[in-house]
């Protein structure tokens, strides 16, 4: 994650808390939140692809394998 996304959003989220912030750093500010989730997600996925859960038989299987069979 870029180290200028998360300062601006910290910049941003300051600025909201003490001044105010104006319609364009409103749509700033949503904006790079949405990245931000963004990468959140796609990070937490490839964390999700690396996890195995062992079933009662004793097989491993991947989470993402192991979650549909129970959803």
């Amino acid at each position: 994650m870029e180290q200028n996304l998360l300062q601006r959003i910290n910049e941003l989220a300051k600025k909201k808390k003490t001044v105010g912030l104006t319609a364009e750093e409103q749509a700033e500010q949503k904006k790079l939140y949405k990245i931000y989730l963004g990468e959140i997600r796609q990070q937490f996925s490839a964390t999700l692809d690396n996890v195995s859960v062992e079933e009662k038989d004793g097989t491993v299987v991947p989470f993402k394998e192991a979650y549909k069979k129970k959803g």
